[in-house]
């Protein structure tokens, strides 16, 4: 199943941009795209009004920050390496707190089990916040969570 905000049920509704409220580290995310944008800011300010925003307006909010020179993203002022373990753990976080907004969960578990994929993904890191198989990874995991009752 491809992964995309233009796609029907439950496709698109597993978009970063599809609008699924959650907190992380005590800041709202109204979607994981302002999440995920809001990681090219270094001003913690603006990172927490970049987490509230949803789809299209957050893709446009960090579309021409300049990360990938260095390979620096920042979470609450503090520098993370994109290729880092500390990178996967912050993104690992933020998709299990992503996966207890019931309607994440519901679209989630919609799936079945089928093959989750995302053609319009990036693959190489250093030129996305989020690749292919990071986010296809992650979804996976967390379907199967959810059906172990693992994510509450």
């Amino acid at each position: 199943m491809d992964i995309g905000s233009k796609h029907g049920y439950p496709s698109s509704a597993l978009s970063n941009f599809a609008p699924h409220p959650f907190m992380i580290d005590g800041i709202l995310c109204n979607s994981m795209e302002g999440f995920l944008q809001s990681l090219k800011f270094k001003n913690p300010d603006m990172q927490e009004y970049v987490c509230a925003l949803v789809g299209l307006k957050a893709k446009m909010k960090g579309k021409h920050k300049k990360w990938w020179k260095e390979q620096i993203l920042w979470w609450r002022g503090n520098p993370i390496e994109r290729q880092s373990d500390e990178y996967q753990k912050l993104l690992d976080r933020a998709y299990y707190q992503l996966a207890l907004n019931d309607g994440f969960a519901r679209a989630l578990l919609a799936t079945g089990e089928a093959t989750l994929t995302h053609t319009m993904g990036k693959k190489d890191p250093s030129h996305t916040v989020l690749t292919e198989r990071e986010f296809c990874s992650r979804l996976t995991k967390m379907r199967e969570m959810i059906k172990k009752g693992e994510v509450s």
